[in-house]
């Protein structure tokens, strides 16, 4: 079933509500001790990490949500439940991360987010929406409506002589971190930015929407270890960058895989998420070179 433009728009509106109240939820719990147990999945401490928020934002995104799912019948796919496979079979499903950036939100530190998406069979994804309920920023976007960072269309960047590179903590540890470093301030050089930052911070969604916000490249590397974020981290944002006309990508240049037949996580191939074309070829053009 093809959803329409009325359908896309009342599911975008419905995305936003379950942000919303996920997100309102969130805010209530932030600063306050919570339990915090592990759960199987990737190799790092982010995947491994899970809150009793996790599950309750889980939930309020749900109540919103399920009606839809009903209705539209669309699959579903959460990070705090099951991947009972529904979307190789429905035409769209929901990808759902009720706490993105779990690390940060147990540290009462900035990077945590709520990311929902719908997504097409073929991996498109139509619908995306992150809510940042510290700052009580909303981006969203639907399929040919463009990209919105609150009431204002993206993009619509200040310049800044400051070119941003972000990623994850566990960089630091990554065999290639010590020869990138030089990289970086190489092409930010090249691109005639005076100055280079290097962020290790934060979740996948608040990480890539910074660089439709400032000059600003999100990258992780391949690598061998389960894990690498998956598909519920970057479905949103892939939708906001295609609306916002942004480039983002894995690390070989190729689309990222939003519906993968196997393990939803992307270690394998990582992600690339730039603010325009130059820094995605010359971060592309790296890769390539320190891969060998």
């Amino acid at each position: 079933m093809r959803l329409s433009d009325l359908d896309l728009h009342l599911l975008g509106q419905a995305g936003i509500s379950a942000a919303y109240q996920a997100g309102h939820l969130i805010a209530r719990h932030a600063n306050r001790e919570v339990a915090v147990n592990t759960k199987a999945g990737g190799a790092s401490l982010a995947a491994q990490v899970v809150t009793e928020v996790d599950h309750l934002s889980q939930e309020a995104i749900l109540q919103v949500l399920l009606p839809t799912c009903a209705h539209y019948d669309l699959a579903l796919l959460s990070e705090e439940s099951p991947d009972d496979r529904a979307r190789l079979d429905r035409d769209y499903f929901w990808c759902i991360d009720p706490l993105d950036g779990t690390l940060p939100f147990i540290e009462g530190v900035p990077g945590y987010s709520v990311a929902i998406a719908l997504v097409a069979r073929d991996g498109t994804p139509a619908i995306g929406v992150v809510y940042d309920p510290l700052s009580q920023t909303l981006y969203s976007a639907v399929a040919g409506r463009g990209a919105w960072r609150n009431r204002q269309r993206l993009p619509a960047r200040p310049s800044s002589p400051i070119l941003t590179f972000v990623t994850d903590k566990s960089f630091a540890d990554d065999p290639l971190y010590a020869a990138t470093l030089p990289e970086l301030e190489r092409i930010a050089a090249e691109l005639g930015y005076a100055k280079t930052e290097l962020k290790l911070q934060g979740g996948a969604a608040l990480n890539a929407c910074l660089a439709l916000q400032t000059p600003a490249c999100y990258f992780k590397y391949p690598k061998p270890q389960v894990g690498g974020g998956s598909i519920w981290d970057y479905a949103a944002t892939a939708c906001l960058f295609r609306e916002a006309g942004a480039p983002f990508s894995d690390m070989r240049g190729r689309p990222l895989a939003l519906n993968p037949e196997g393990s939803t996580y992307l270690n394998h191939c990582g992600v690339l998420y730039c603010s325009d074309g130059g820094i995605a070829e010359r971060m592309l053009a790296l890769y390539r070179r320190l891969s060998g």
